[in-house]
């Protein structure tokens, strides 16, 4: 039974999901490090390693963020997409809301809220980081290819670099609760970081 139990663990999501998932995480961990230390191209000079490493990285980025779109609008396993977008549905913000209480109740009295990949807060929490990693990336992407050497610019260059500039620090902060919230559960025995981290096939 035991060694049941983890083979349905393994299966809890698609392959295609777990490989993007892998491959987007370790993207963007990667573009906001780079960040960190990168000198944009100016008139007078061009851009650091550093940078070079941060736009190849942020096309990597998008294309693993584009294969997790995918994973999520034609997985069979996993909730309903709607789940992760209830934004437009009364009855899923209902629920969304009911579960919100739920979350801040247990919170309260000082407990872990229950593991549930499925609940509707936990759901719309990963499709919101899910919008801001595709409008970072997407941002970036279009940059790569519309920019001029001038940081500086305007015109839509300068809209695609505002907004890309401005997310960074919401990834930075959606970064560090999901992969903290990810530890706590999983030092708690709430669930085994292997259901989104394993390269084993279904």
């Amino acid at each position: 039974m035991p060694q049941a139990a983890h083979s349905v663990r393994q299966r809890k999501h698609g392959f295609l999901i777990r490989i993007s998932h892998i491959g987007l995480a370790i993207a963007v961990i990667n573009q906001l490090l780079t960040s960190l230390v990168l000198s944009a191209p100016a008139p007078d000079a061009a851009g650091n390693f550093y940078f070079e490493v941060h736009e190849y990285g942020g096309l990597a980025a998008f294309s693993f963020i584009t294969l997790f779109w995918f994973g999520v609008i034609f997985r069979k396993r996993q909730a309903p997409s709607g789940l992760m977008f209830p934004w437009l549905s009364a009855v899923r913000l209902s629920a969304l809301w009911s579960d919100t209480k739920l979350h801040f109740a247990a919170i309260r009295r000082m407990r872990l809220p229950p593991y549930d990949d499925h609940a509707p807060l936990a759901s719309a929490i990963h499709g919101l980081g899910l919008l801001l990693v595709t409008a970072m990336a997407a941002s970036g992407t279009i940059y790569y290819f519309i920019n001029s050497g001038d940081p500086d610019a305007g015109g839509l260059v300068g809209v695609v670099m505002f907004i890309h500039l401005n997310l960074a620090n919401l990834v930075w902060a959606y970064l560090i609760g999901h992969a903290g919230l990810a530890l706590v559960h999983h030092f708690s025995n709430n669930l085994h970081l292997s259901e989104m981290w394993s390269l084993r096939r279904d």
